[in-house]
């Protein structure tokens, strides 16, 4: 490892590496690029390839689309709800399996099986729970005297629905992340804030979160990247369609109906490409956002 490179050795290095280089190629950039293109296609044919005109037209059509509008809400409502409340209760729980090491295996294998789950196995089991009529969660919300809720078959109800379901598959990848995190924080930290009389609180927003930073951080990018790309939940929960009334349309399900179903690839590719465009924003933000605090220490 320490030996200077030489020209064969980087050759060689590079002849390792290109197998995994041809197919991200192929897969990855080439498809990226092939996006960008297409969403300038204003005159193309499918069947032959033939592209006969280009232009913003897509973009302009994407933009005064009240639909398009509406799916970059319902996908920002469902990003904001379901990265902090996921994370939040994930933290919560791992720092609880933190202290009962004994337990603490069997209980990551439990969190985690839902998030290695198949997502139409698991739509299924919460459109049963959130059935109307037989739900489990109506009857314990009857409990407490609360009349049922309409969940699956309500415009106002059919988002709160999918981030409930969403918060519960994902807590056990977070989950797992943490349990990792907190196990790599050394105790001699904890031992010191005891002799100095610190109390829970103070040893966890001064020990505890700045320590995990890194792994919080970790867990707030993939999640953002990934509730923007939700689809599989919406299409699976109401069986292919986007909820009642559309009231479920994220700007996944949004690209696939205007691609799949309405054709139109220019729009489709155009509406991928201003979704990059917002994770890419977003990922930067939190980039910066995370040197600041680091800088400032903590």
């Amino acid at each position: 490892m320490n030996k200077k490179a030489t020209f064969y050795s980087t050759i060689q290095a590079f002849l390792y590496l290109l197998p995994m280089l041809i197919i991200i190629s192929i897969f990855t950039i080439y498809p990226i690029f092939k996006s960008i293109d297409m969403s300038f296609y204003t005159d193309y044919n499918i069947f032959t390839g033939e592209v006969a005109e280009r232009g913003i037209e897509n973009y302009q059509t994407l933009f005064q689309d009240a639909q398009f509008y509406q799916s970059l809400r319902n996908t920002s409502l469902y990003v904001a709800c379901v990265v902090p409340l996921s994370i939040a209760i994930s933290l919560m729980i791992a720092m609880m399996l933190n202290q009962i090491p004994f337990l603490k295996s069997i209980f990551r294998t439990i969190y985690f099986l839902p998030f290695v789950t198949s997502t139409v196995a698991i739509s299924i089991v919460w459109s049963w729970l959130c059935h109307s009529n037989y739900g489990l969660i109506n009857y314990f919300l009857a409990w407490f005297g609360v009349e049922g809720i309409n969940w699956l078959n309500s415009s106002s109800m059919a988002m709160p629905a999918i981030i409930i379901m969403a918060i519960w598959k994902g807590l056990g990848f977070n989950i797992l992340l943490l349990l990792v995190g907190l196990g790599n924080i050394d105790d001699t930290y904890y031992k010191a804030a005891k002799i100095d009389g610190a109390n829970g609180i103070q040893v966890f927003t001064q020990i505890t979160l700045p320590l995990l930073r890194p792994t919080l951080f970790l867990l707030t990018v993939v999640s953002v990247i990934n509730g923007f790309k939700v689809f599989d939940e919406v299409f699976a929960l109401f069986n292919g369609r986007p909820g009642p009334a559309g009231s479920a349309t994220t700007l996944v399900y949004y690209l696939y109906r205007k691609f799949y179903e309405q054709y139109d690839y220019g729009t489709a590719a155009a509406t991928g490409m201003v979704l990059f465009g917002i994770v890419l924003i977003l990922t930067i933000i939190q980039y910066l956002g995370n040197r600041y605090f680091e800088k400032r220490g903590g």
